[in-house]
């Protein structure tokens, strides 16, 4: 299912040390569509798990190869489609699904709302229990977030936050915000909220919330079309936008003004995504690339054209050793080698 493919790149000219990354394998299915997808990777960057419909393929990084394949079930549920799977811990996946309620009634079975569960690797067994999220209605696609460890819910001008492992959770309200966003993302460190495509709202620009006052403070201006996508730097420093308007615009936190925009994409861009050390950024496109940008100057580094469909997502592994891509059906993986 996964394998090798050979490289389509194309290199900008520049400092021969800096490192090119080389296509490395593909596998059939997605990471997740909806949210950075940089959890599918293991805490020690060795595999990437991928969906695919009611399985989840775990892939070895060193080699491209298939380590396993999971099939996930839920008692009294048929099926079932994962949505996401993100490594919680080394030998555990936290998975996002939905699936038929099972029912001797005559007619179409009732489908379930979204599930989250947790799922043992060596086992192929379920850990702990099946939790029913935002099954009161009302509420946004569910998005994860890796390294704050929380799952994240808006409803109206509420956000709730669900921590899987402990349980805990809380709701924040921001009396501001008139309507519900369809797009958000909170800081590493919790501090900031910002939130985009607003219901009712004319405006494409983000808007960002300080948690602690649980209000509006600051918008980011001069985008041109609507964001599809924003993302925080590890350390929490800069904001990533990535926008229809086929532009990546990089902000600087806790100012908000823009520090580059990175053009070149032929088309919206879905997804923008630094790097763990913060020195460059990778953006899916519309136009079927990936684009790997230096962080500092803005300059793109390369272009990797191996996708023959809209790229959807794109994540780095946490030792920034891999770059792993996601259109609808189909995960691209390049490696990063020292030129």
């Amino acid at each position: 299912m996964a394998k090798p493919v050979f490289a389509q790149v194309e290199s900008v000219p520049g400092s021969p040390l800096r490192p090119l990354w080389v296509s490395h394998g593909r596998v059939e299915g997605h990471l997740a569509l909806g949210y950075s997808p940089a959890g599918a990777f293991s805490p020690d960057s060795s595999t990437l798990a991928v969906v695919s419909e009611d399985k989840v393929v775990l892939m070895n990084l060193s080699d491209a190869s298939v380590r396993k394949v999971l099939r996930p079930r839920i008692e009294n549920v048929t099926d079932l489609q994962i949505q996401s799977a993100n490594f919680i811990s080394p030998t555990r996946l936290f998975l996002l699904a939905s699936g038929l309620v099972k029912t001797k009634e005559k007619g179409a079975p009732p489908r379930t709302p979204e599930l989250a569960f947790q799922w043992y690797i060596d086992q192929d067994a379920l850990f702990g229990k099946v939790n029913a999220v935002g099954n009161s209605g009302g509420f946004g696609a569910p998005r994860y977030f890796p390294k704050l460890e929380y799952l994240a819910l808006s409803k109206d001008n509420n956000f709730d936050f669900w921590n899987p492992n402990s349980g805990r959770g809380g709701r924040v309200t921001i009396p501001d915000l008139t309507h519900r966003p369809n797009l958000f993302t909170i800081s590493p460190d919790g501090h900031w909220l910002v939130v985009a495509q607003i219901e009712a709202s004319g405006a494409p620009d983000p808007v960002v919330i300080r948690l602690s006052e649980h209000k509006l403070v600051e918008s980011l201006a001069g985008h041109q079309a609507t964001v599809l996508g924003i993302a925080f730097s590890r350390d929490g420093k800069r904001v990533a936008t990535a926008c229809e308007d086929g532009k990546v615009r990089l902000w600087s936190v806790p100012d908000w003004k823009l520090l580059e925009t990175l053009s070149g994409h032929q088309g919206p861009v879905h997804w923008a995504e630094f790097s763990p050390d913060g020195a460059w950024v990778a953006s899916a496109g519309e136009d079927k690339t990936v684009r790997i940008w230096s962080a500092e100057d803005g300059k793109l580094e390369q272009t990797l054209s191996e996708s023959q469909a809209p790229v959807i997502t794109v994540a780095f592994s946490p030792s920034g050793e891999y770059v792993a891509a996601s259109a609808e059906n189909t995960v691209l993986v390049w490696k990063r080698t020292p030129q």
